[in-house]
């Protein structure tokens, strides 16, 4: 079964809504961003967590001593990686697991989910400077002809919501969908879109 994140939380209500729809990640936005919460406020929404449900950190070019502490301070399962972040980057935060989002808009850009050695991939739309999290959905067909080059799992992000994630996951089969924006109401988290992504994803034959 394809699996679920929802990205994006920083308030109770964020964690009350994915406590009763049970999303099996979700994220917390360390980079700057309209959804940026600090070390603190993950903590403290991480405790009220359920905690078969797992958390994620996105990071942009960050230090690698302020992300280690984020991690621990926060209790991290994973970090996310939205930036620059090259294999010598990665290779000090050994012991961390890893997600290395590549922005795909070309074939020259999937080439390059052979540069890395993680435990995953997020493949997300490029729009710009922005790193990901601006809601367009790229090409799946430029991914879908090239994965059975991929070793490693596949988190299909970028603008998906309860209209069109059927059919990225008919398309590129994922090991996880990821949704931040498709899943709010003027900015932040809805419940009833929540609960009909997680749905749809669930229920897909």
């Amino acid at each position: 079964m394809v699996k679920v994140k929802i990205c994006g939380i920083r308030r109770e209500k964020d964690i009350e809504i994915v406590n009763k729809y049970q999303p099996d990640y979700i994220g917390f936005v360390f980079a700057r961003s309209k959804r940026q919460v600090d070390a603190y406020i993950a903590s403290v929404l991480g405790e009220k967590l359920m905690p078969n449900i797992k958390k994620i950190g996105v990071f942009v070019n960050e230090d690698i001593k302020r992300l280690k502490e984020i991690v621990l301070k926060a209790k991290l399962d994973i970090v996310q990686l939205h930036g620059d972040e090259d294999s010598k980057y990665i290779e000090k935060l050994r012991g961390i697991n890893v997600w290395k989002a590549v922005n795909i808009s070309s074939k020259e850009d999937r080439d390059k989910l052979k540069n890395y050695e993680v435990s995953g991939f997020i493949v997300d739309s490029i729009d710009g400077a922005n790193r990901g999290g601006n809601g367009r959905v790229f090409d799946w067909k430029l991914l879908k002809e090239y994965e059975s080059n991929i070793k490693k799992p596949i988190i299909v992000a970028g603008g998906l919501n309860i209209d069109n994630v059927n059919e990225c996951i008919k398309t590129l089969n994922p090991f996880c969908v990821d949704v931040s924006s498709g899943v709010e109401t003027d900015g932040f988290k809805d419940e009833e879109k929540i609960k009909k992504f997680i749905l749809k994803v669930r229920n897909f034959k």
